[in-house]
C-alpha cells in the first residue's frame, strides 16, 4: 500500500468479484432487448469501471462517453456539474444505460440523466460502481450500484484526488495530510 494511504476499502478481488454479478444483472434485464444497448460512461472517473464491466457483459453494446466535471481538485463535489462534451451516438429510441463511478451527492447523475432524457431513449437506466448515499442531495437511485460505501472520500479504480490514484487496483481512503 502506499505511503500516503490510510486504508484499503475494497480489494482488486472484491471489485472484481462483484463487477461479474453487476454485469450479470444487467444481462439479465436486457437479455429480451432486440437491439444493442447504448452505453454511456462518465469520464474520467467511470473508465476503469467501464472497461472491467463491457468485459463482462454479453449484451450487445455500442459504447460512447461524457466528460462531466463534479469535483475538481477537492474532496467535495461541486455544487453544479458542469457537462464538458457532447455524445456522438444518436439517443432517440435507444435503450441507454448511463454509467458513472461514484453516486455521491446525485448532482452529477441526475443531471446527466435529465439531459439524456431529452433526447428520448427507448429507455435508460442508470449503474454506479460506488453509492454514497449518505450524502445524496436528492431522490436519485441507480438502478444497478456495486458497493455502497460510507461518506469517505475514496481513490483508486478510476477514482482520483487532484488527478492522481487512479491507477490503484482497489479503493481506499487517503491520510487526511494529503488534501489538508
Amino acid at each position: 500500500m502506499k505511503p500516503d494511504l490510510e486504508k484499503i476499502v475494497l480489494s482488486a478481488e472484491q471489485i472484481a468479484s462483484r463487477n461479474q454479478e453487476v454485469a450479470q444483472e444487467i444481462d439479465v434485464h436486457y437479455q429480451d432487448c432486440e437491439r444493442d444497448i447504448l452505453l454511456i460512461t462518465l469520464l474520467d472517473g467511470a473508465i476503469v469501471f467501464t472497461a472491467d464491466l463491457i468485459r463482462n457483459l454479453n449484451v450487445p453494446l455500442h459504447l460512447d462517453c461524457i466528460r462531466v466535471s463534479s469535483y475538481g481538485n477537492s474532496t467535495n463535489p461541486e455544487t453544479a456539474p458542469r457537462i464538458l462534451g457532447t455524445l456522438k451516438s444518436d439517443v432517440k429510441d435507444k435503450h441507454v444505460l448511463l454509467v458513472d463511478d461514484i453516486l455521491d451527492t446525485g448532482n452529477t447523475m441526475k443531471k446527466v440523466y435529465n439531459e439524456v432524457v431529452k433526447k428520448e431513449p427507448a429507455s435508460l437506466k442508470t449503474c454506479v460502481f460506488l453509492d454514497k448515499p449518505e450524502r445524496r442531495q436528492n431522490d436519485f437511485q441507480a438502478d444497478w450500484s456495486g458497493f455502497n460505501i460510507p461518506d469517505e472520500f475514496v481513490v483508486g479504480y478510476g477514482l482520483d484526488y487532484a488527478g492522481r490514484y487512479r491507477q490503484l487496483p482497489y479503493l481506499a481512503t487517503l491520510k487526511p495530510s494529503v488534501y489538508s
